[in-house]
C-alpha cells in the first residue's frame, strides 16, 4: 500500500437516502444501517440532520459508530444572525457527532433567490459556521451545493465559496453536482481548475447525483482529476434519480488497475468480499428485491446465457468476466435457456451439486425438455429454482413430498352488511401427504394470495419447514395478445437464512400459472432443507 494516495469514502445513505420516495427510516433502522456501514469500513457515516425532525434528533442523542467518523448534516448559519445565536448551528455543534457537514450555496443565483442575502453575507456564513464547528472540536466540511452549475455561471464566486471554506479551516470542501446534469468531461475540467486556483485535491470531495445516469462516472472522473473524498449512498438511493452508488464505486476503486494502482481506501479485501451481502441486506431492510443487473453485486452481474460465451467462460473465466465474482462476494452463473448448449447445462448442474456426464442420455432429454418448455413460455434463466426441480425430476431425484389432488379459487364481488362494495377471494386446496388427504380453505387479498395461504396452511410434517418462507415478489407477463393469452408468472421467495429463489409457471389461466410457481417454491424449499441437513451431517 506504500506510496498510494488515500481515498476517503463518505456514506450519506441515512440523510440523502432518506429523501428517496417511499423510504422512511425509523431510529431503529438508522441504528442498524449505521452499524452495517461502520463495520464495512466507510470512513464517514452521515447520520442525518439533527433538529430537523424527531427521528434524526433522537438518532443523534448518542454516537452511532465505533470506527467511522459520525457526521451530522445541516445548514450554515443564517445571514444577519451571529453564530452564537443561531439555533440551527447550536443544534449541530451540541451533538456527539465527530464531524459536521454544512451545506452552503455556491451559485450566486441561489444566494440571491433562495437565501435572499448578498454574496458577501453568504461567504461570511460559510466562514463563521466552519469556525464554530472547529471551536466545538468537530471536523468541519462544506458541501458546496450546485457547485458545478454555479461554476459554469459565475466561476469567480463559486471559487470564492470554496476558498472561504478552505481558508476557514474546513477539512473537506465538497463539490456538489446537485442537479445531476454535469457530464464527466465537465467534472474533470472544473475540478482541475479548482485545484489550479489553489485548493488542494486532498481537501476536495465530490457529491454527485444520478439524473443523467452518470453519478458513478462523475465521481470517478473527479477522483482522476484530484479529489480525495467521494460521497454516495448504498445502492445509489436518493431523491429523484438517486445519488452516486458506493456499491459500484468501491469495487471499481479497489479492483480496477487504473485506480487500485494509485489509491487505497479504508476497506480491506476481506470486507470487499462482503459487498454483495451488504447491498442485499440493505435492500432487505428496505423490503425490496435486489436489482438483478446491478454492477458487481446483482444476480446477473456474472451470469452468461449464450452457449458460445458459456463454453469460453468455462475454459477461462476472464474471457467474459471483468473481475473475479468472488472478489465482491458474488458467484458465476451459467444460465440455461433455449440458447444454451451442453456446456451451459453441465456447468449449471455442477454448480448445484448435480453430476451428469456429457454423454448421459438424460442430459439430452433435459436439454430438449427445457427448449420445448421455453417455446411454450417458460423462462428458466429467470427461475433458477424451477430449473433445478425440472433437472432433478428428469434425473429422478425429487422425493414425492406432496400430491396435489385439486384446488379451486373463487372471487366474489358483493355488498357487505354496511352496504359497502367488497371483493372477496377464497381458495380451497386438497393435498395428499403421507397417504392422508388434507383440505385447506383461506381468504386473501386476491385469488393468488388466498391460494398461497391455503396451500401453506396445513402441510403436515412439512409445515415447520416452510414456516420461515415468504413470497416477496410476484410478476405476471402476458405472452401473446387477447383474452385467451398465455400467461407467465414468476414468483420470488425467501426464507430466514436470507436465501432467495425464483420459480415460474405458465398457463392460459393466471391462477393455474401462479399455482405452478407456488408449488415449485415450496418443493424447492423442502429439497434445499434436505441438502443443507445432509451437508451439516458430513
Amino acid at each position: 500500500m506504500s506510496g498510494k494516495e488515500r481515498i476517503y469514502l463518505f456514506d450519506t445513505t441515512l440523510r440523502d437516502g432518506q429523501q428517496t420516495p417511499g423510504v422512511d427510516f425509523s431510529v431503529e433502522d438508522k441504528i442498524v444501517i449505521a452499524r452495517m456501514l461502520d463495520e464495512f469500513g466507510f470512513d464517514y457515516v452521515e447520520g442525518g440532520y439533527p433538529g430537523a425532525n424527531p427521528t434524526d434528533t433522537a438518532f443523534f442523542r448518542e454516537k452511532r459508530t465505533a470506527r467511522a467518523k459520525f457526521a451530522a448534516f445541516g445548514m450554515t448559519k443564517r445571514a444577519g444572525v451571529s453564530a452564537s445565536n443561531d439555533p440551527g448551528l447550536a443544534a449541530l455543534v451540541s451533538t456527539p457527532a465527530d464531524a459536521i457537514c454544512f451545506v452552503a450555496k455556491s451559485w450566486d443565483y441561489h444566494v440571491r433567490v433562495a437565501l435572499g442575502c448578498t454574496n458577501e453575507e453568504n461567504l461570511d456564513c460559510i466562514a463563521a459556521s466552519v469556525e464554530a464547528a472547529r471551536a466545538a472540536g468537530k471536523e468541519a466540511m462544506i458541501d458546496c451545493e450546485h457547485f458545478f452549475d454555479g461554476f459554469k455561471a459565475n466561476p469567480d464566486y463559486a471559487l470564492a465559496c470554496a476558498r472561504t471554506a478552505c481558508g476557514a479551516g474546513a477539512r473537506w470542501v465538497v463539490l456538489c453536482d446537485t442537479n445531476g446534469g454535469t457530464l464527466p468531461s465537465e467534472v474533470r475540467e472544473i475540478v482541475a481548475k479548482v485545484i489550479a486556483a489553489g485548493i488542494p485535491g486532498e481537501r476536495l470531495g465530490i457529491h454527485a447525483h444520478d439524473d443523467t445516469g452518470q453519478a458513478v462516472a462523475n465521481s470517478l472522473a473527479a477522483v482522476e482529476a484530484g479529489v480525495r473524498q467521494v460521497q454516495g449512498t448504498l445502492n445509489g438511493i436518493g431523491e429523484r434519480c438517486g445519488n452516486a452508488n458506493l456499491i459500484s464505486i468501491v469495487p471499481t476503486l479497489m479492483l480496477k488497475p487504473a485506480f487500485a494502482a494509485r489509491f487505497s481506501t479504508g476497506i480491506s479485501r476481506d470486507r470487499l468480499a462482503d459487498i454483495s451481502r451488504l447491498s442485499h441486506a440493505f435492500d432487505e431492510l428496505l423490503n425490496r428485491a435486489p436489482e438483478p443487473q446491478a454492477p458487481y453485486v446483482g444476480a446477473s452481474a456474472f451470469a452468461t446465457k449464450a452457449g458460445i460465451h458459456a463454453s469460453a467462460l468455462l475454459k477461462e473465466p476472464q474471457t467474459y468476466e471483468h473481475v473475479p465474482p468472488e472478489a465482491v462476494g458474488n458467484s458465476r452463473r451459467v444460465m440455461v435457456s433455449d440458447q444454451g448448449g451442453k456446456s451451459n447445462f453441465i456447468a449449471e448442474l455442477k454448480r448445484r451439486g448435480i453430476a451428469v456426464a456429457r454423454d448421459d442420455p438424460r442430459l439430452d432429454t433435459l436439454i430438449a425438455l427445457v427448449k420445448e418448455r421455453e417455446a411454450e413460455g417458460y423462462a428458466y434463466e429467470g427461475a433458477d429454482a424451477s430449473f433445478e426441480l425440472l433437472a432433478r425430476r428428469t434425473l429422478g431425484t425429487v422425493p414425492g413430498f406432496i400430491h396435489v389432488d385439486s384446488f379451486r379459487c373463487m372471487v366474489e364481488r358483493r355488498h357487505d352488511a354496511n352496504g359497502h362494495l367488497r371483493t372477496v377471494s377464497e381458495a380451497i386446496v386438497k393435498l395428499t401427504i403421507d397417504g392422508e388427504q388434507r383440505m385447506s380453505v383461506a381468504e386473501g387479498d386476491g385469488p393468488v394470495n388466498a391460494l398461497d395461504i391455503a396451500l401453506r396452511k396445513d402441510l403436515g410434517r412439512y409445515q415447520g419447514e416452510i414456516a420461515d418462507m415468504a413470497l416477496v415478489d410476484f410478476k405476471v407477463r402476458i405472452l401473446n395478445g387477447g383474452t385467451e393469452a398465455i400467461t407467465r408468472v414468476l414468483i420470488e421467495s425467501r426464507d430466514s437464512t436470507g436465501a432467495r429463489w425464483w420459480t415460474v409457471g405458465v398457463s392460459e389461466n393466471i391462477i393455474d400459472a401462479s399455482f405452478q410457481a407456488l408449488m415449485d417454491a415450496i418443493v424447492y424449499k423442502l429439497v434445499r432443507n434436505r441438502e443443507a441437513g445432509a451437508a451439516a451431517a458430513e
